[in-house]
């Protein structure tokens, strides 16, 4: 049921709740977001409590205003848990061959830290307010009944409740099922789809990787090219453990489409990395004997045809999903919970419709994201020397792979608040 209004939101309409699907990072950022504007919401997790698939994660200057702009509580909490750079750079080497640089981007003072998923998302949850009313976990939406412009939306979930909302969000990742809803079941932009690349990840105990590649190499961010397949190791945890990722391409169809993991082992990695360089070789000789295999899947070629319809929308991966690749899912998640938490701040004063909010999000948002699915996909052509004209040359490497990182760096978070709201005065 709503939560009951805040008593100092004197402007608001009574009985305005947002109702959000899904606990990640972009959930959490988008409660804290309304939280901060004083906004009564409810998250609705699946899973029995936070946290998140996966270990290593950055955040990008973008994400890093974006953070701000919500509430700056967020980057504060952000900065605590992340790892401090080794170098303020980008490093890509030839992996295969000669180990020699090939290009360095630098990424400012400090920036693009990461850290381990799981301490982003303890620091963020522990902003939450009174997260016995405002969360609910262990709750699998089923259907939404949003027929009536009239009233309520109302949700229901695989245990039998039910809830009502003003508007509902959903922040349930990459296999939405909001976006399932949004679209209809049938439709192949309900569902991502395999991007041809898997992964294998691991963390390694940072003194066994200093003892294999030497401190230099452990204790900075490195991506390691090569011919169909790249390696990538930063520091995490407070330079206690190595993140290493290492993506393959693949020829082959993903077997099951409904699953993001296989089983794999650490021989299928060093055997796919055999005639590679001998840092690379070390790397790999750290993981662990038995691992699964990670499908990377986006929404390239399937796009979700709009993020909205009435009093419902998509955001971060249940509406762009993306690679892993520019670093940039994580951050664009961030920037729709910005777009999305003043939109219906506006709407929650009268400002505009609830519609019209949603219809202003994807107005500014689809361009973006969807330009950022892309240039993803090209990114990692790029670092499996797969793209002919350019290759393992680095000089024409470093010229097309740096304004696909500015573009992204350099949105103008600010502008695209002061756009959004425009138009919704509008």
């Amino acid at each position: 049921m709503p939560a009951a209004p805040n008593p100092n939101r004197g402007d608001m309409s009574l009985d305005f709740h947002v109702a959000i699907i899904g606990g990640g990072i972009t959930g959490i950022n988008l409660a804290l977001g309304l939280q901060a504007r004083k906004i009564p919401f409810t998250i609705y997790e699946r899973a029995p409590a936070f946290g998140e698939i996966g270990a290593g994660i950055g955040f990008s200057p973008n994400a890093e205003r974006a953070m701000v702009a919500i509430d700056p509580s967020i980057l504060a909490s952000f900065k605590a848990a992340a790892n401090p750079n080794g170098e303020d750079y980008f490093q890509w080497v030839d992996g295969h061959d000669t180990e020699s640089l090939l290009y360095k981007l630098y990424v400012g003072k400090d920036g693009f830290q990461g850290g381990l998923r799981s301490d982003m998302i303890d620091a963020w949850a522990s902003l939450v307010k009174d997260p016995s009313s405002t969360v609910q976990f262990s709750k699998t939406i089923t259907t939404i009944d949003a027929s009536s412009p009239s009233s309520p939306v109302t949700l229901h979930f695989t245990d039998g409740t039910t809830a009502t909302a003003s508007v509902v969000i959903g922040c349930d990742g990459i296999r939405s099922r909001v976006r399932q809803l949004l679209l209809g079941e049938d439709s192949p932009s309900a569902h991502p789809h395999y991007t041809s690349k898997f992964c294998y990840r691991a963390l390694v105990p940072m003194d066994r990787a200093i003892e294999t590649v030497g401190h230099a190499k452990a204790t900075t961010r490195f991506m390691h090219n090569g011919p169909n397949a790249h390696v990538i190791t930063y520091p995490v945890g407070n330079n206690r453990l190595l993140n290493v990722l290492a993506v393959l391409s693949d020829d082959e169809e993903w077997p099951d489409q409904s699953k993001h993991t296989a089983p794999g082992s650490k021989q299928e990695v060093l055997d796919a990395f055999a005639s590679w360089g001998p840092t690379v070789r070390g790397i790999v000789g750290l993981m662990p004997e038995k691992m699964d295999k990670w499908a990377l899947f986006d929404m390239l070629e399937y796009p979700a045809e709009r993020y909205h319809k009435g009093k419902v929308c998509i955001a971060g991966d249940a509406a762009h999903a993306t690679g892993p690749h520019l670093g940039a899912g994580g951050g664009m998640g961030i920037e729709d919970a910005l777009v999305l938490s003043e939109l219906l701040d506006g709407a929650a004063r009268g400002v505009g419709s609830v519609e019209r909010a949603l219809e202003v999000y994807n107005e500014l948002r689809y361009a973006r994201t969807q330009a950022v699915v892309k240039a993803t996909r090209r990114a990692c052509l790029l670092f499996h020397w797969q793209v002919e004209e350019v290759g393992s040359d680095g000089a024409k490497f470093g010229k097309e792979i740096t304004p696909m990182f500015h573009k992204v760096w350099e949105y103008d978070v600010e502008k695209v608040v002061e756009d959004a709201l425009a138009k919704l005065e509008g």
